[in-house]
């Protein structure tokens, strides 16, 4: 509930306190006076959208501070508990615009963004007109509006998880379409290619080690003759003869010579041992020194193919094993298309049932509130004078969405056989006036503390009718808070609490100023509304009367 407005050097208003009380609050006031200028303001410390232009003329900048009182239970504590912003029983709003423009607000005490003050505004605030802000006149928030007065946001969640799995598995069965269309396009390049690939079998490493044997061989064929004949001259027709003649020579000799040859025949002993060894590795060279002709000539043609293979492809040599691993699984994947094509569509043809069922529980629940809604605005147009008047709530089909797939309008009759016709084009302004008004009560009911503000709702109406709208805000206000801009005299004389915004001009500067009336005020202001500038005896009679009830 709204307790308090306090305004500094906003458009006309230079300083201006207000305390406001439960009930019906009514401000009455020429036009012009400065009753959109409050409503603007308490847009603006609200985080409403709205003029840029606040900033009283001279000021350094304007600031807006409100209070509200906040029950337990009451949803802005929700809103401030995710914020992070402190919580108690008293919300305070403060918002500053300096002269360029720029906007800084604090709840609590504690600086927020204007998003903040916008989600706690709508648990604190309707704000109500013919130009309504909450797409009452405007059919595309009509839907939204009959699903807040169904409460179904927990079904409207299952249509919107479906329609996410449904667009998922619809994007999935696309991409695997274009990847299959995409494969099948080079299939003829694949199936040849692995074909050569796995014909030809290269394996990571062979080039290299096919180029070394290549050249072992190729050199092989030119130094093969001088290392066999290096072994023979080293074998029983050469060194090792003449070494194994000269040992045995030395060892006759070494039991006369007193000992002087046993040092040359150890270094003769090992000489022959190294001459072993070197005459080992000769043969083994002369081993894979002798080849198949026939080897050189399979080894330079497998090298050639593999390297040729490769510049084929643009790729290394060593890549060709992965390569061919790489095409070969295109193609696994090419001829499992179908079958994976099979699972794609019957997950959508899955998704697609789930997104129905969800969406028909949707429109169920949707035909059912729309019946209840017609027949509540039904039961408030009577005490406003328009028992024949028709509200329907029109469902038809819309293409598939995430809110699922009805189209909702509010519809109106203004009288019995008259047909039926949007509710901004065929509602004359008093008959617009009152069904706005049925359908405000319609929607709000067990809205916890919540202050509903009415700007010139009886705007077009006069008379019994007139007084039908003042009643009908005076026993919703019963009920909470209410705060009303109008212009008629019987409505009024019904708040509980009245006030006058006037303006003012002194020393070629206008003001505008809020002044709580006392009872005696309340019967000249609301003669004032009856009679116009000059107020006669008759004109306060009738306030008087009007007053009394």
């Amino acid at each position: 509930m709204l307790r308090g407005l306090d305004i500094s050097d906003m458009l006309i208003i230079d300083r201006l306190e207000l305390s406001f009380q439960p009930g019906l609050n009514v401000l009455t006031g020429e036009t012009g006076a400065g009753k959109s200028i409050l409503l603007d303001s308490l847009g603006f410390v609200l985080g409403w959208r709205g003029r840029a232009d606040l900033v009283r003329q001279g000021a350094a900048q304007g600031e807006v501070t409100a209070w509200f009182d906040l029950p337990e239970g009451h949803p802005a504590h929700a809103v401030l508990q995710e914020a992070g912003l402190p919580d108690g029983d008293e919300l305070i709003l403060r918002r500053i615009n300096t002269a360029e423009g720029r906007k800084t607000a604090w709840v609590n005490d504690r600086r927020c963004s204007g998003e903040v003050l916008r989600a706690l505004s709508e648990t604190l605030v309707e704000l109500h007109g013919q130009h309504d802000d909450r797409g009452l006149l405007n059919p595309r928030g009509h839907r939204a509006i009959l699903d807040e007065f169904a409460s179904t946001g927990a079904t409207k969640e299952k249509v919107r998880k479906a329609w996410a799995a449904l667009g998922a598995a619809r994007k999935a069965a696309a991409e695997a379409a274009a990847e299959r269309e995409a494969i099948k396009a080079e299939e003829e390049f694949l199936r040849h290619a692995v074909a050569e690939l796995e014909k030809l079998g290269p394996q990571e490493g062979e080039e290299a080690a096919l180029d070394v044997r290549r050249r072992q061989m190729q050199g092989a064929e030119k130094i093969r003759a001088d290392v066999v004949n290096a072994y023979e001259m080293m074998g029983q027709n050469g060194a090792e003869r003449s070494l194994g003649d000269a040992m045995r020579w030395l060892d006759g000799a070494a039991a006369r010579a007193e000992g002087a040859l046993e040092a040359p025949m150890a270094a003769l002993g090992r000489a022959m041992v190294e001459l072993d060894e070197a005459m080992s590795g000769v043969a083994d060279a002369m081993d894979q020194m002798t080849f198949n002709p026939l080897e050189l000539e399979e080894t330079e043609e497998r090298l050639f193919a593999i390297r040729a293979m490769a510049r084929k492809h643009d790729i290394a040599p060593d890549e060709l094993a992965g390569f061919a691993s790489t095409l070969r699984g295109k193609l696994d994947a090419l001829d499992a298309g179908e079958a994976a094509k099979a699972g794609f569509d019957q997950a959508v043809r899955a998704a697609e049932a789930s997104y129905d069922t969800a969406a028909k529980a949707l429109t169920a629940a949707r035909q059912k509130a729309a019946r209840k809604l017609d027949k509540a605005v039904s039961g408030e147009l009577a005490p406003l004078k328009m028992e024949r008047a028709v509200f329907e709530t029109q469902i038809t089909v819309e293409p598939d969405g995430p809110d699922g797939r009805d189209a909702v309008s509010f519809t109106v009759a203004t009288n019995p056989g008259a047909p039926a016709g949007p509710l901004g084009k065929i509602a004359s302004g008093g008959e617009l006036s009152r069904f706005l008004l049925a359908l405000k009560v319609c929607l709000t009911q067990g809205q916890n503390g919540l202050t509903m503000i009415f700007d010139e709702i009886d705007r077009g109406v006069g008379g019994a009718t007139a007084d039908a709208v003042g009643r009908r805000l005076s026993a919703l206000a019963g009920e909470g808070q209410v705060l009303v801009v109008t212009h008629s005299p019987q409505v009024a004389a019904l708040g509980a609490h009245h006030w006058r915004v006037e303006k003012a001009v002194s020393k070629g500067v206008t003001t505008s100023n809020v002044v709580p009336l006392s009872a005696p005020e309340r019967v000249d202001e609301v003669a004032r509304m009856l009679a116009g500038d000059t107020i006669t005896d008759a004109a306060r009679a009738a306030a008087e009367a009007l007053l009394a009830g």
